[in-house]
């Protein structure tokens, strides 16, 4: 049996709707500007690009629901609402094809982003961690077998900050759909049982305050409603 130095972190773990058993969390991986004016609205061209990926700590998710802490170091703090896939196998090279198979089930999330540390990152030429990888930053729903939901591929996504709608679009804006990410992404790391995918945002990210009240979701999937503290 392992022993330790120090006690051992906790598993960081999502909640399954309707389960008592949670969903172990083992990476969490994002897929850049994966809508088109989303992409556009940052300044890119999404006919040439192809998909990149950040990460943040399998902590940082937290439950999309009750309270979520406006972090320090930040003026701009905006709202990226996604589709989150959650594998229940991995591998290494995976056909398109075959992608679908791995995936366990979906979520509804945020990837919170500290604009201004993302901005002066890129000024200078550095990574984005500390704008993307903070405490919190990755507020997800509880999960939803895609044995039981199937795969979603039509369907609105759409977030609302106290009543105003700021995020729409339909998952079939990706650039690159769900069966392409995982493929992709397995070129470049071996994909395992736990990790979960942050699928990209469609357009109208903007900034956050204390007190500010968030609803969004995936019709068909889930939803969720929070605050920020």
């Amino acid at each position: 049996m392992l022993s330790y130095v120090i006690t051992a972190p906790a598993q960081p773990s999502l909640a399954v709707a309707g389960l008592e058993s949670r969903f172990p969390i083992r990476r969490v991986f994002c897929v850049g500007r994966n809508y088109g004016a989303h992409a556009r609205e940052m300044g890119s061209d999404p006919s040439r690009e192809p998909p990149f990926f950040f990460t943040k700590p399998a902590d940082a998710v937290v439950p999309a629901s009750g309270a979520v802490p406006y972090p320090p170091a930040t003026q701009d703090l905006h709202h990226e609402v996604e589709l989150v896939v959650a594998l229940g196998a991995g591998g290494v090279d995976i056909a398109p094809d075959d992608a679908m198979a791995l995936v366990w089930g979906y979520g509804v999330g945020l990837d919170l982003t500290r604009r201004d540390l993302q901005a002066v990152a890129k000024d200078a030429g550095r990574p984005w961690d500390m704008a993307k990888g903070f405490d919190a930053s990755a507020p997800c729903s509880p999960l939803i077998p895609a044995s039981t939901l199937g795969h979603p591929q039509d369907a609105r996504i759409w977030l609302e900050v106290n009543g105003t709608l700021r995020q729409e679009g339909n998952l079939n804006e990706m650039i690159w759909p769900i069966a392409d990410v995982i493929s992709h992404l397995s070129r470049l790391v071996r994909l395992e049982a736990g990790d979960l995918i942050y699928t990209g945002t469609p357009a109208g990210v903007a900034a956050l305050k204390p007190g500010d009240q968030v609803r969004g979701g995936v019709e068909g999937v889930t939803e969720f409603a929070l605050s920020i503290s």
